[in-house]
């Protein structure tokens, strides 16, 4: 079994299939994602639990996510420039297996300082992953279906709203938040033995097989592996800069995720404050909301994506950066309902509108940035997501504390997502010529 999930189907890459080496590895990443997200919002279901054990203000329960994230910030450009050198399935392999034992470390806390240290852990192993898995689907799946490969994935980032969810059932079931973290190790251990499994494809080949499909494409002799470049560190960041297409996603996309990440993480709280929720109630709430929400977005982004894809000037940035500054104007006028109800109906509606960008915003990122340099591509956009996500919580709680209300923290935050979502609709005047480029320059 060692190496052969994801070995190509017909014993060579045919890029005419949708699925030249099968769907076990977006299955295999799918599991790592999900695992991932779930463990990570754990967190936002305890809270409750947190603030009464440890005495907590809202600004120290803020400042839990800044910290993990910066310690994030730190290892994303170092991890993606090992992603484009090392092998990104044990990269993947040893970093679950981290998670798993830090996963451990946070259930068996015994003070709020450990526990913290534990979160930082984590954030720092999470972050390292992420180029690696960016890259492999790039080199598993071909252009017309890598929507549907980086949606699948990415949609975990929101149906860790299950994490949520099992965070605060299980606190309440159990009457200890621990419990959560104890049952989280399992599933962390078995995901990191799946993906030992999983075989490394060759960079770039895949890019080199479709660009010598494309009508007019003149046949050329080629080595069975294309010639990667190995630049070094700063050269290969600099030379992922220079892509337009990418900085305006990347720019885009950490906005949205500082206010995603700030909302999203106080909700149930909000729900438990100012609505009179239960705390499971508010966590499951939460976690239904994220979970069928982006679903829905997802299939229809999918659908979209693929429908304006080729048909329409950056297709496929129109769904997504439209669908984000829609969905944050909903959900501004979801935070002004004075009933429960109302507030998950509409949040439910925004969830959906922003998640059209599922689908379409990473798929478009991997098409234009070069197979030899795509780990340090999705760095760069970790990066600066995980920087949007370091601050979103603590502007909140802060404003929380200052102004004595949770949404007006909220509120602070909903210009930024609107911004996000026009700055990702800007990367459609320099996409397709983006795009084009690195096919040119796979077919040589």
């Amino acid at each position: 079994m060692v190496g052969t999930l994801g070995s190509p189907r017909a014993g060579a890459i045919d890029a005419r299939t949708r699925a030249p080496f099968g769907w076990a590895p977006l299955v295999v990443l799918f599991i790592v994602g999900l695992v991932d997200r779930i463990e990570h919002n754990l967190l936002a279901g305890v809270l409750p639990e947190l603030k009464t054990e440890w005495a907590l203000s809202d600004t120290t329960l803020g400042s839990i996510p800044t910290a993990a994230a910066l310690a994030g910030v730190l290892v994303a450009l170092p991890a993606g420039y090992l992603a484009d050198r090392l092998n990104r399935t044990r990269i993947i392999a040893v970093v679950v297996f981290v998670w798993a034992i830090a996963t451990l470390g946070s259930g068996l806390a015994t003070g709020f300082v450990m526990f913290y240290l534990m979160r930082v852990l984590l954030a720092a192993a999470e972050t390292i992953d992420n180029p690696a898995s960016g890259s492999l689907l790039a080199d598993y799946y071909p252009p017309i279906t890598r929507a549907k490969a980086y949606g699948l994935t990415r949609v975990t980032t929101y149906l860790g709203g299950l994490g949520t969810m099992l965070g605060g059932v299980l606190a309440d079931t159990f009457d200890d938040w621990r419990v959560a973290f104890y049952i989280m190790v399992v599933p962390g251990l078995l995901t990191a033995l799946l993906v030992w499994f999983l075989r490394e494809p060759a960079r770039g080949e895949l890019d080199r097989q479709v660009a010598l499909a494309q009508p007019g494409a003149a046949p050329a002799p080629a080595p069975a592996h294309p010639k990667i470049t190995r630049a070094t560190f700063l050269p290969q960041l600099l030379r992922v800069l220079t892509v337009p297409s990418l900085v305006f996603v990347c720019a885009g996309l950490s906005l949205l995720t500082l206010g995603l990440a700030g909302i999203f993480y106080w909700l149930p709280m909000l729900m438990v404050r100012a609505y009179g929720v239960g705390t499971g109630s508010a966590a499951s709430l939460t976690g239904l909301i994220t979970i069928a929400g982006t679903l829905i977005g997802t299939l229809a982004g999918s659908w979209l994506g693929r429908k304006w894809h080729g048909t329409r000037k950056g297709g496929r940035l129109l769904a997504g950066g439209g669908g984000i500054t829609a969905g944050s104007a909903v959900l501004a006028v979801a935070l002004a309902m004075d009933s429960v109800t109302w507030l998950t109906v509409l949040t439910l509606l925004a969830c959906c509108l922003m998640s059209l960008a599922i689908p379409n915003m990473t798929a478009c990122l991997a098409d234009v940035v070069p197979a030899g340099v795509r780990g340090m591509g999705f760095a760069v956009l970790q990066l600066l997501t995980t920087l949007g996500a370091a601050f979103g919580s603590l502007v909140v709680g802060a404003a929380s504390d200052g102004f004595g209300s949770l949404t007006a923290g909220m509120y602070l935050l909903i210009v930024p997502m609107v911004a996000g979502g026009l700055l990702t609709l800007g990367a459609r005047a320099s996409f397709e010529r983006d795009a084009q480029k690195v096919l040119d320059a796979a077919r040589f």
